[in-house]
């Protein structure tokens, strides 16, 4: 690559998406126009081993709903690379093989996750490696700040790219409780992903 090449900004954002909600669409879509990224790819987990503690909808469900939210964006990608992947699926597997997707040196990574996600990567697989990897985009809500920023060590730091975003208080698992429960959840997600989820009746059972 010449000296001079500008490297292409690619930004990764992984997840259950147990559903997908606005939330996370607008992270990304933030993301990508704060940071000047070329495009977000989505990575819905395909055996997302630090959830095994409940029933998570089948990859192929959560595969569907992110591909039916991101068609009309053309600044979104989705991926399957760790739904196809037969081991338990870890962000640094993830990155080390979507690297070669790209021409060596010419890009770099932006991996988008929320503040409090953050703060549970140093128990995920290689967590010194994965800031080797990416840059780390971690969301939060306007004015919330946390002091735990300041505890952590100048390195890790210095990877944190801040991105403040309204919204945050919707989640996935206030979404799946709602359904249970037989309450609204329109305008929480986009609508073809709540058609599918009432036409498929995801998330009815108790406790899902």
């Amino acid at each position: 690559m010449p000296l001079n090449a500008e490297k292409r900004k690619i930004g990764i954002m992984g997840g259950t998406f147990d559903p997908i909600h606005y939330g996370h669409l607008l992270a990304a879509e933030e993301a990508c126009f704060e940071l000047s990224l070329e495009q977000v790819i989505f990575v819905p987990t395909g055996d997302p081993y630090h959830k095994r503690i409940r029933n998570v909808t089948s990859a192929e469900d959560r595969y569907t709903m992110v591909l039916l939210t991101t068609l009309d964006n053309p600044d979104f990608r989705i991926s399957r690379v760790e739904i196809d992947r037969k081991e338990p699926s870890h962000t640094v597997d993830t990155l080390r093989e979507m690297r070669h997707w790209f021409t060596p040196g010419n890009v770099d990574f932006y991996f988008i996750t929320g503040l409090d996600a953050f703060f549970d990567m140093p128990k995920w697989k290689e967590y010194n490696a994965i800031l080797e990897l990416c840059n780390i985009v971690a969301v939060s809500r306007p004015g919330y700040k946390s002091h735990k920023l300041d505890d952590l060590p100048l390195k890790v730091r210095s990877t944190i790219i801040p991105l403040e975003i309204p919204l945050l208080s919707i989640s996935s698992t206030e979404i799946r409780s709602r359904v249970s429960e037989g309450r609204n959840i329109k305008y929480l997600v986009p609508s073809l992903v709540e058609q599918y989820i009432y036409k498929k009746s995801i998330y009815k059972k108790i406790g899902r």
